[in-house]
């Protein structure tokens, strides 16, 4: 069954009103629990430690009782389990030691780093496991809701789950994107690339406008990184300017020796990124291999495309 393309599921497909408990009411898991709620899915219990977190429950899930994790998986129909990665598995062996988990209970889970695999614990006592990531990243602030609609959500189940990850996906507003279950750690560097990495260089750029005195790096910075993303989802490597794309070595050594006079933390970075960009200027034809000898010396003598 596909519903890529936003087709409701039958009524076959789509779950029936289930008790949701929510383990992790952090910036993501409380926006996912609330998209439930509005789905029509009745949020039962939930679990909470820090102070935002109490906060989050409070807000999103009105009236809903702050219980143990076990309790919360032992009261649903539903459990999202919304950790931390590296606290995914110790979370869900623990919950399988004390005997939270029961045969049918959908165990779902929104790490877009794990498989199926973290949740054996689970299935082993006949659990039915989803792992469900949406593709978004969550600020913690209101919008955070409805940055929800039309986002893509990487879905991996058992094939006979599928139309049940996908109708709950489809319920939240979101677009089911079926990775399979070898693949989802491929899948997920991929997404750090193109969101946390992305971050920090829009940072490392507007610290560096800060130190050439420009004081609203990113009133500068917006048209420029929009079009350039823009440009990049649209053209590919047809989208790659610049001097490391042109084969301009002098302007290159003049940004690095400027970048290790008053930025030297930044070095390192620019030089793996222009690295990486000339390779993919010389692989997609942009820029002559002979043309940028001089340049890869100023980078280090040395490019993968080469």
């Amino acid at each position: 069954m596909d519903h890529s393309h936003g087709t409701p599921p039958s009524p076959a497909d789509r779950p029936a009103r289930l008790a949701v408990g929510l383990v992790g009411a952090g910036r993501a898991g409380s926006v996912l629990a609330a998209a439930l709620a509005r789905a029509g899915h009745q949020p039962v219990a939930a679990s909470a430690v820090s102070s935002d977190s109490l906060d989050r429950a409070a807000r999103r899930l009105p009236g809903t009782p702050i219980v143990p994790p076990d309790s919360v998986v032992a009261a649903a129909d539903l459990a999202l389990l919304a950790v931390p990665d590296d606290a995914l598995e110790p979370l869900v062996t623990g919950l399988a030691e004390v005997g939270a988990f029961r045969a049918g209970q959908i165990v779902v889970h929104i790490s877009g780093a794990h498989g199926l695999g973290v949740l054996a614990p689970a299935t082993r006592v006949g659990a039915l496991p989803l792992a469900l990531h949406p593709i978004m990243t969550f600020s913690g602030r209101d919008e955070d809701e409805s940055r929800l609609a039309g986002v893509s959500w990487g879905v991996t189940a058992p094939p006979e789950l599928r139309p049940v990850g996908e109708a709950l996906v489809l319920e939240m507003g979101g677009e089911p994107l079926w990775i399979a279950d070898e693949q989802r750690a491929l899948y997920h560097a991929a997404l750090v690339v193109a969101a946390n990495h992305l971050v920090t260089l829009i940072n490392d750029a507007a610290d560096l406008l800060r130190a050439a005195g420009v004081e609203q790096p990113g009133l500068a910075l917006a048209p420029l990184a929009g079009a350039a993303l823009d440009n990049a989802l649209r053209s590919g490597d047809a989208a790659l300017t610049g001097p490391v794309s042109r084969g301009d070595a002098g302007t290159v050594v003049g940004h690095l020796d400027v970048l290790r006079g008053r930025q030297p933390s930044a070095v390192a970075g620019y030089l793996a990124m222009a690295r990486r960009t000339a390779d993919r200027a010389i692989a997609a034809g942009r820029l002559d291999p002979a043309a940028a000898e001089s340049l890869l010396d100023v980078l280090g003598g040395h490019s993968a495309a080469t």
